[in-house]
């Protein structure tokens, strides 16, 4: 019993949530009244950048304090509004005409609040998917019929399947994260049996995970997803339409370079990573640089959490030690499951990404990407090189040959 108690403190001392991981649990839809300017617009997008208004309405916002934020949901809810206003300021139609400057009026309280939260000031993972959700019934379940999102962009219901199977992924791979408290006890404490029990516990819910991400067919159109909401989730890192970044108005006097939000700022995987020896970071190169970077887009609490793991036992030197063919056939299933979901990853990138850049039309061009940038994920990375270089060092970490 101890074990469990032990398990739900470290879970909360890390923002961690017994049934939703490291989703936001019940976001707030609603800020005070004194930030309608922010919600009105984050509210109208779609229908503001498609009447050619979108940034005339930014710049008559007035600039608001954020002291009336009281209360980390109310402050999410104000970051998640603030990236929409940002990205759809910058981005616009979508068709070139790109912003280099963010106006002080959304810069100054967005920085604020960003530093207040301890992140980016950019539209981040924890901001469109943990944080952009909410139940039609609130006492219905979690499935994608009964949730939407918050906020939209251009792009019809796409927004809305991307970030909500995206969220789901999320949820479904929770039990994987409420195990790792019982699996570091039951290595400090000898116990075979817990281990193994709670490492099957990761194995079904990867498995659960990978039957979710499935759904992203379904509820995302390739073309949508690659010729509109791509634009709006994509940073200023590592992008040549945004080469120098972008300046935030009367906070900083240079240009400042964010990525866009990307699956590598989820916190899931990096801490399954970690909890099963498999050294993403630990051999350098690009890959591990891009994957340490997007740490910093993760709330503190949850970046606090992997290092919390980073300096646990060993379970995988644990596992090895007891030569126990079972423990470590089961250990292995843990990996598997990881290697699926990180092969599923590339033929969904494949789908929405690289057969809809070489179909491009041609005569586009001008207006469009640079060559190169449309293999590009919104992180800024070269997706399928990233990718690839994950589902390999993770294949690689198998105790027995495959």
């Amino acid at each position: 019993m101890a074990l469990m108690e032990d398990s739900w403190e470290i879970l909360e001392e890390y923002h961690i949530d017994e049934d939703l991981g490291f989703a936001l649990p019940n976001p707030l839809e609603e800020l005070p009244h004194d930030y309608d300017a922010w919600s009105f617009i984050a509210k109208n997008l779609p229908e503001l950048i498609e009447n050619g208004q979108l940034r005339a309405e930014v710049e008559k916002i007035p600039l608001l304090s954020i002291d009336e934020l009281q209360g980390h949901k109310s402050q999410r809810l104000a970051h998640l509004i603030l990236g929409y206003i940002t990205m759809a300021y910058v981005w616009d139609r979508g068709d070139g005409d790109v912003r280099k400057v963010l106006p002080s009026n959304i810069a100054i309280p967005y920085c604020k609040l960003s530093e207040k939260l301890g992140l980016p000031p950019i539209l981040c993972y924890a901001d469109c998917v943990l944080a952009n959700w909410k139940k039609k019934d609130p006492s219905g379940p979690m499935t994608y019929d009964n949730m939407d999102i918050l906020f939209s962009f251009p792009g019809e219901e796409c927004s809305k399947g991307f970030f909500l199977v995206s969220l789901l992924v999320e949820i479904a791979a929770s039990p994987a994260i409420k195990a790792i408290p019982i699996i570091l006890s039951a290595v400090k404490q000898q116990d075979q049996d817990t281990l193994q029990k709670a490492l099957l516990d990761v194995v079904f819910s990867l498995k659960e995970a990978l039957r979710v991400f499935q759904e992203i067919h379904e509820y995302v159109d390739p073309k949508l997803f690659f010729n509109v909401l791509r634009i709006y989730l994509s940073g200023w890192k590592g992008n040549p339409q945004l080469s120098e970044g972008l300046l935030y108005e009367g906070v900083w006097d240079t240009p400042r370079k964010y990525a866009g939000g990307s699956a590598a700022q989820s916190s899931i995987f990096q801490s399954l990573d970690i909890l099963l020896g498999i050294e993403q970071i630990a051999g350098g190169g690009p890959a591990a640089e891009f994957l340490q970077d997007m740490r910093t887009y993760m709330p503190p609490a949850h970046q606090d959490f992997l290092r919390f793991l980073e300096t646990g036992p060993s379970v995988r030197k644990f596992v090895v030690s007891k030569d126990d063919a079972g423990l470590q056939e089961t250990f292995d299933q843990c990996v598997e499951a990881l290697v699926s979901l990180r092969s599923y990853h590339l033929q969904i990138v494949t789908k929405y990404i690289v057969i809809p850049a070489s179909q491009k039309p041609r005569e586009n061009e001008m207006a469009e990407e640079p060559t190169g940038q449309e293999n590009r994920g919104t992180g800024g990375t070269d997706i399928m090189n990233f990718l690839k270089t994950v589902r390999n060092t993770t294949k690689k970490s198998f105790l027995k040959d495959r």
